[in-house]
């Protein structure tokens, strides 16, 4: 293809105006705006590959001349520092092909390019549906007339067309796994997997074999190699779900990973390459773990190319009539069901602390309850149910003795729960002898 490479950074524009060369492609170079419009003039070309922050004519104002006119149909490659990410998605949206963040290595344009190669292969009608068919579908996965949803349908399609890592942010139950799933099926990469890491799942001594993998006898009970979640997404997209689980200790070489595209299996020393694309997921703000110290900054704006911020359910109550007739197909396919308005009504007062995993299981008893017919007072009674089973309040202890008991029977189950009842796994996440540790769960009748 004939490339032009647009930056006022001397260096980066022969460096990589050299490695595209290399790779079969006629490239020509440019120092700003102004020089590349000349040159555009002069001569035909199929990619541009510019700069965003530029003296005079600047990325942005380059981009609209070239969407413009007898050059429309050039794509066009951004590139652009961390705190011109908004601006970015900016471009996307004027036509931009997709945008790298800088520092990359030069390779990682290379898969870009051949994007666009295979995409000039096809016909110009196999787009055109390719792209309306994804709009709609993107729209009726993500359910939503209101404002704040019309913002995150914007950026899933944003997402989908891009393979820059995203950040989705939002509370629990409302919808995290739902966009993600979405954006890796409208993606480039939708004929590889994608896989989902729970990292809250996992205690910290088994994240790293979890995300990367381990050789045959790399500890113990590790009787055979066996592949990681970066492995079993190889071309595809990693989803890690509550990122923010993620020991700070372990974050080091996930950082690597992301930034490098390379990795090493546990008691291995063979670099593995990581073809895949990161969505990560947060219930917390992770500026504020930065703040904490319990979150690398470093790794966070890896992660934070691409955000989507979730609203609660209780912020778009006006998509609750949409809502409910999307889950009840879902409840009942084929079945018949009617929703009184004072049902709706009543669905429109509640504050959905549980978002729209609570409104989807509220539905299912209602619908259960009521044969297929939904009324006020179902749900009412529904709604109480829930208030009513809510655990009481917690009795603080009086006295020291018993507050410490308490909080070391917290400790035990939690690190039980994390393990899936694997005492060892359990003990050693507590920093705590195998032992002692079953020593304290009988001390309060655990074992």
């Amino acid at each position: 293809m004939r490339i032009l490479i647009v930056d006022d950074e001397k260096i980066k524009r022969v460096t990589l105006a050299d490695d595209l060369a290399a790779q079969g492609h006629e490239v020509v170079t440019a120092a700003d705006g102004s020089e590349a419009l000349e040159k555009l003039a002069q001569g035909r070309f199929d990619v541009v590959v510019t700069d965003l922050k530029m003296p005079g004519i600047d990325g942005i104002e380059l981009l609209k001349r070239i969407k413009q006119g007898p050059t429309a149909d050039i794509e066009v490659i951004m590139m652009t520092a961390y705190g011109s990410i908004p601006v970015a998605v900016e471009a996307i949206k004027l036509g931009a092909f997709d945008f790298l963040t800088k520092p990359f290595r030069n390779e990682d344009l290379f898969p870009l390019l051949a994007r666009i190669q295979r995409n000039r292969y096809a016909s110009a009608d196999t787009q055109a549906s390719t792209r309306q068919l994804t709009a709609a579908d993107v729209d009726h996965a993500v359910v939503g007339n209101s404002p704040a949803m019309g913002r995150v349908k914007r950026m899933v399609e944003i997402c989908a067309r891009t393979d820059a890592n995203v950040l989705l942010c939002g509370e629990t139950g409302v919808g995290k796994d739902l966009i993600a799933q979405t954006i890796h099926r409208h993606s480039h990469r939708h004929a590889f997997p994608l896989v989902k890491v729970g990292c809250t799942l996992f205690p910290p001594q088994l994240i790293e074999s979890e995300l990367y993998g381990h050789e045959k006898g790399s500890f113990t009970g590790a009787d055979q190699q066996r592949k990681g979640r970066f492995d079993l997404a190889e071309g595809g997209t990693l989803y890690l779900d509550d990122v923010d689980d993620i020991p700070l200790e372990h974050q080091a070489k996930l950082l690597r990973a992301i930034e490098e595209k390379v990795f090493e299996r546990v008691g291995g020393t063979v670099p593995i390459k990581a073809n895949v694309r990161i969505i990560a997921s947060t219930k917390k703000n992770l500026l504020e773990l930065v703040a904490q110290g319990t979150f690398r900054e470093d790794l966070y704006y890896r992660l934070d190319v691409l955000r989507i911020n979730i609203p609660p359910l209780r912020d778009r109550l006006e998509d609750i009539p949409l809502l409910v007739d999307h889950l009840l197909k879902r409840i009942a396919p084929g079945r018949q069901y009617t929703v009184e308005p004072a049902a709706l009504d009543r669905l429109r007062q509640h504050s959905w602390p549980g978002n729209v995993r609570e409104l989807a299981h509220t539905l299912q008893r209602a619908y259960l309850a009521g044969s297929g017919r939904i009324t006020a007072e179902l749900l009412e009674a529904e709604m109480t149910g829930i208030a009513a089973r809510k655990p009481p309040p917690p009795q603080f202890p009086t006295d020291f003795q018993s507050a410490i008991e308490k909080t070391e029977r917290e400790l035990l189950e939690s690190a039980l729960r994390a393990s899936g009842g694997n005492k060892t796994a359990a003990a050693a996440a507590l920093g705590m002898k195998p032992s002692t540790f079953r020593d304290k769960l009988a001390k309060y009748g655990l074992a």
